[in-house]
């Protein structure tokens, strides 16, 4: 039962060459239909693997893959990647995998721009990219494909032939459960706020509001209020101070970014024990103020499984030849001060 096939052994139970199943493996060279169809049914029998680690020293080919992201000096959210990058790479460490990460300041098209252009002109065999700016990544995602570099995306999804994969949440509905959660707590003067919020690169925000609004919507009782909100520095304190005083029922506020620290801070000191705080994701600050109980909920993206799951699905194709998974949507976690030890702690 584990007996380890040679290429000689299928030879002789196809009733054809070496030669010809070697062409057959490898898919080179031409191969007569009544020889292809007896070796492919053997094949079959005996559930042939290849020795791909052996096959790949053999190529002696490196394949590279380049992971182009917001730098995390800038964006903390990002950090948690390099960490996902890094855990996929040890997996296929015994294949010529090469991986480069590229960063870019989140808030600069030209930056974003400038760093594609330089891995583009590298030609890998396939970039893994955080899509921040909308048009500019369905441009160069179109260059890449042309160039016959794979494209995966991450965090964000954006609709495009040329992208091969998404790995990330179903931003709809992680806006609907922060509702049910705002719900919960039984807030009813509600602001929703986008941070840094920019016209290139406010989807996955919007996705995030259309969800928390749906779920409102669709309540029979519609004895709730909800405002949106853009803070953006340098006025960023001057206009939610101003915005805290005009509205004093709020009661709610979800923040559709990692930033909601910056909001949290702000009522921790301006309307302490007033007002409920959902936010994403788990950073140092944001899980400072969830111990505090000054943010309620934090939805956990994941940005390293995200990652993780990214480069090993590329690494798949390259390696193992399988079907990239065209779109991997990974859970919604919630996190509240009951549990967020246990999060901390992986």
């Amino acid at each position: 039962m584990d007996k380890k096939y040679t290429i000689k052994d299928i030879a002789l139970m196809a009733r054809v060459s070496k030669g010809t199943v070697d062409r057959v493996l490898h898919k080179r060279g031409k191969v007569s239909p009544a020889a292809l169809e007896r070796v492919t049914a053997v094949l079959a029998k005996i559930n042939y693997e290849p020795n791909v680690i052996a096959r790949n020293l053999k190529n002696n080919k490196i394949s590279r893959i380049a992971v182009i992201l917001p730098d995390p000096k800038i964006d903390p959210y990002w950090a948690p990647c390099l960490d996902g990058v890094a855990q996929a790479l040890e997996e296929f460490r015994a294949f010529n995998l090469s991986v480069e990460s590229y960063f870019f300041d989140p808030e600069s098209t030209s930056s974003f721009l400038k760093i594609n252009k330089e891995v583009l002109e590298l030609a890998p065999d396939a970039v893994l990219l955080a899509p921040f700016f909308y048009k500019e990544t369905i441009k160069i995602s179109n260059k890449y494909d042309e160039s016959g570099i794979i494209v995966a995306t991450f965090n964000n999804q954006i609709e495009s032939e040329a992208i091969k994969s998404f790995v990330g949440q179903d931003l709809f509905k992680s806006g609907r459960v922060a509702a049910k959660l705002m719900n919960v707590l039984s807030a009813n003067k509600i602001a929703i706020i986008h941070i840094d919020e920019s016209v290139k690169n406010a989807s996955h925000m919007q996705e995030k509001e259309k969800g928390f609004k749906s779920y409102f919507e669709e309540k029979e009782n519609k004895n709730f209020e909800i405002t949106t909100l853009k803070l953006k520095n340098p006025d960023f304190t001057i206009n939610f101070e101003h915005f805290l005083k005009e509205n004093s029922q709020l009661n709610g506020i979800f923040v559709t970014t990692s930033k909601v620290y910056q909001i949290a801070k702000m009522v921790q000191k301006l309307a302490p024990n007033k007002i409920s705080i959902i936010g994403y994701d788990l950073i140092d600050d944001n899980i400072s103020f969830v111990k505090e109980g000054v943010i309620d909920f934090l939805i956990h993206q994941n940005p390293k499984r995200q990652a993780y799951l990214s480069i090993t699905n590329i690494a798949d194709n390259i390696v193992y030849g399988k079907d990239i998974p065209t779109n991997t949507l990974l859970p919604i976690d919630i996190i509240n001060s009951e549990n967020i030890d246990t999060y901390c702690a992986n």
